[in-house]
């Protein structure tokens, strides 16, 4: 019976993969998430000889996605493009019918992206450090804009909270797009975004960004420096990669992990996460497991700091 079993192993390795592999969203098309999964698949459905479908299903900030993923069949053909709200919502929901540690296996990490703290250009401050001091002496709160409870840009607004002292009021948006149209007409002073869908608007001095969330430099905002230079050990980056249900094969997780790696180093492939703000990562599949379990226990200190809940 062992020889048999390793024998099917084997032979699944030679096999992998023989037919299409979904590949699951949980947001809507065009977003961040969406453009990441469908360059990810278009890859790997050229280094791997099959169609790989990109699978859009939206709702509950993933959950719907993600949770579909981990009840399907552990073989390697529906993966889950793994977010940092898969880290958030560990702690922001108190009820879901899954451990996204427990339940999944990782498979590769694909890139971070860093978002950008905007102000209207009506506001005074020009820099962090102004804006601390700006909003610690006003005399009301400061509405904060973010594309909803939750968000990465919503949880790196509170953790710029958290780490300042500076209070502000969190005002959810149901979605980047409203918040930002919102900040252009001057309804709410500040708003955390992602830097692909507001660097034409700093460009054009039509919002200015005082500091973006990574630990490096933006490469679509190369001006703005990082809060970190301003608040030491700042750092709120959204990542982006790829898991698996648990108990998926190794050497079917391999196979992924080596190709998502290979595309990774492909210039093609990096200037095209480059024009979202994304900066590579790979490494191994344990690398991927790492950084969601450290990034789930940070932003658990945040979202219980924050008082969030998701409905």
């Amino acid at each position: 019976m062992a020889s048999t079993a390793l024998i099917s192993t084997g032979a699944q390795a030679q096999t992998y993969p023989s037919r299409p592999i979904r590949l699951v969203v949980g947001y809507a098309a065009g977003g961040a998430n969406d453009i990441i999964a469908r360059l990810t698949g278009q890859w790997l459905s050229e280094r791997l000889g099959q169609p790989v479908i990109v699978e859009n299903r939206p709702g509950a900030a993933s959950n719907i996605a993600t949770e579909s993923v981990i009840r399907s069949k552990p073989d390697g053909y529906t993966l889950l493009l793994t977010s940092a709200s898969n880290a958030i919502n560990a702690t922001i929901y108190d009820k879901l019918n899954y451990d996204f540690l427990r339940d999944t296996s990782s498979v590769a990490g694909i890139c971070l992206v860093s978002n950008v703290m905007l102000v209207h250009p009506s506001l005074p401050p020009t820099n962090v450090a102004e804006f601390i001091a700006y909003a610690k002496s006003s005399p009301s709160k400061l509405a904060m804009g973010s594309p909803g409870i939750g968000s990465p840009q919503h949880v790196a607004g509170e953790l710029f909270k958290m780490m300042t002292g500076v209070d502000m009021t969190h005002v959810p948006y149901r979605g980047g797009a409203p918040a930002l149209i919102d900040l252009l007409g001057g309804q709410i002073p500040v708003c955390f975004a992602s830097t692909a869908s507001s660097a034409a608007y700093v460009t054009a001095g039509k919002l200015r960004a005082l500091a973006v969330t990574g630990s490096q430099r933006s490469e679509a905002l190369p001006e703005v420096p990082t809060m970190a230079t301003t608040v030491p050990g700042y750092e709120a980056s959204a990542f982006y990669g790829i898991s698996a249900p648990a108990s998926t094969p190794v050497n079917v997780i391999d196979r992924l992990n080596s190709e998502i790696t290979a595309g990774l180093a492909d210039p093609k492939m990096r200037g095209r996460l480059a024009e979202i703000g994304g900066a590579p990562l790979g490494g191994s599949a344990a690398d991927f497991g790492k950084l969601i379990a450290d990034e789930t226990q940070k932003w658990a200190k945040v979202v219980r700091f924050s008082g969030a809940k998701g409905s």
